[in-house]
Parts: C-alpha cells; sequence; structure tokens
C-alpha cells in the first residue's frame, strides 16, 4: 500500500524541500498551510508530477477547530497515516529584545509553534497508536523540525527558541511514550537555511558565514534537510528513536 505522509507548513520553504523529496520516494502528500488553495496550486501540481497523490488541507494549527479539520481531512481522503512531519512555525513579529518582548507576539508565537505542533501531534500520535494495535508492519513515525535555537540562545528571538526547546522536549516524550506502539520519534535541528523566513536577515548570516559561524562555508537548503527526513522514513537509520540530527554545516562543533 502507498505511505502517506502529512506535512505540516508543507508548500514553502523546509517543508516544501522535504515534500519534494519525499514525492521522490514515491510517498503520499497530504499538506497543512495557511494560505488558501488557489494560492498554492501551482506547488500541488508540480508536485503531483513525481506521481504522488497531493492534497492540501489550509489550516492554521494555532486553532484547535483547524487542527482538527487538518485531522478529519486526512481520515477522509487517505483513510490512513503514516508519517508526520511537524515542520510548520513562524518567526517572531519583531525582534525585540528578551527585555521588551510584548505579551501577545509571545503569545502569537508559541500559539503556532509550540501548542498548536504539540495537539495536532497528540492527535496524530493517538490514530498511529490505534493503527499499529491492527497493523504491526505497517511503518510509522514522526519527525519534528525544530531549530538549533533550541540550544542557542537569541536575546532578540527570546519566544522562538523557547518554542524550539519546547519541542525538542516533546519528541523526546513522545519517544518514550510511543515506543511501545513501535512508533519512532524524531527531531531535527536546522542551522541558517535559506528560506523565506530568513530573507530579510540573509546579508547578516551570509557575512557570519564568511567569517566562520559554519564549517560549511554556505547557507542551507530546503532539500538539505529534505534528504535526511526521506533516510528517516526510509528507515536508513534504524535504532535511533528518540535522538537529534543536527544539520547544520558544522556550526555547533566546538572549536578552539
Amino acid at each position: 500500500m502507498r505511505k502517506v505522509a502529512l506535512i505540516t507548513g508543507g508548500t514553502r520553504g523546509i517543508g516544501l524541500g522535504i515534500a519534494k523529496k519525499l514525492a521522490q520516494e514515491g510517498i503520499d502528500l497530504a499538506l497543512n498551510g495557511v494560505r488558501p488553495e488557489s494560492e498554492v496550486f501551482s506547488v500541488l501540481e508540480e508536485l503531483s508530477k513525481s506521481g504522488v497523490r497531493v492534497e492540501y488541507f489550509s489550516g492554521n494549527i494555532a486553532e484547535k477547530a483547524d487542527r482538527e479539520n487538518v485531522v478529519n481531512g486526512v481520515k477522509e481522503k487517505f483513510g490512513t497515516i503514516n508519517f508526520l512531519v511537524n515542520n510548520a512555525g513562524v518567526a517572531p513579529r519583531v525582534r525585540a529584545d528578551v527585555l521588551e518582548v510584548a505579551e501577545a507576539d509571545f503569545d502569537h508565537l508559541m500559539d503556532i509553534n509550540l501548542k498548536g505542533t504539540f495537539f495536532l501531534t497528540q492527535a496524530i500520535a493517538n490514530w498511529m497508536a490505534e493503527i499499529r494495535k491492527t497493523d504491526s508492519a505497517t511503518p510509522l513515525s514522526i519527525v519534528s523540525i525544530t531549530s538549533v535555537s533550541a540550544v542557542l540562545a537569541s536575546t532578540n528571538r527570546a519566544a522562538y527558541c523557547m518554542a524550539k526547546a519546547g519541542l525538542s522536549m516533546m519528541s523526546k516524550v513522545l519517544a518514550v511514550r510511543l515506543a511501545e506502539f513501535n512508533i519512532p520519534v524524531y527531531e531535527i535541528q536546522p542551522g541558517v537555511i535559506e528560506t523565506d523566513m530568513t530573507e530579510k536577515v540573509k546579508s547578516i548570516y551570509q557575512d557570519r558565514i564568511e567569517a566562520g559561524l559554519t564549517l560549511e562555508p554556505r547557507m542551507g537548503q530546503p532539500e538539505d534537510i529534505g534528504k535526511v527526513v526521506a533516510a528517516l522514513l526510509r528507515g536508513d537509520l534504524p535504532y535511533a528513536t528518540g535522538q537529534i540530527l543536527r544539520i547544520e554545516g558544522g556550526m555547533m562543533v566546538g572549536r578552539l
């Protein structure tokens, strides 16, 4: 049977890089985003050329009703799920100093990046557990795209760092809880990836990379993350549930 992957934020940036690689693997795609389907039609059409089924489920995962609509939509359209890739997220609306973060901006980011992702994952994890009760063989797994910001502190992106750190712990807790169902859970921590999210600060990061921020002298690309997700879902990294994969060009390597 064809495998199905739900990718949040799957029509742009890192999410689209992942979708492209999974389509090449022959995995059917359930893509979630906040834009109306008319605005992402060309992306869906291009992905479909790989010969996979592509369905789009518009909704803001920060909203309970939207999350339920996404999950129910996947059930209705596909009838099953194999993989969840948590990728949706937003940057801070204002890059304010940690001593000046506005509560409304904090709530906006946390509701999407942490709360929404957690409760969507909870719903999918329960669905996967039900699938496993009657099917011991089909591959099931959850991958969360966090960030090196889960570890590295940025004083002008405090809420973003805190949300990513929270997702990192979410992955660990789920890995423990879902082990009895043989559902591996992974976390990927990307470094500086060239996307629309980083476009406004691209020149700053390029200067820092030229000054030695990363060992590999370039910004990462969405397809770099896509290749790693594809390897995980193929089962190329067995015996590794709960692990963190840092795809950051050597940024985190300690140096004297």
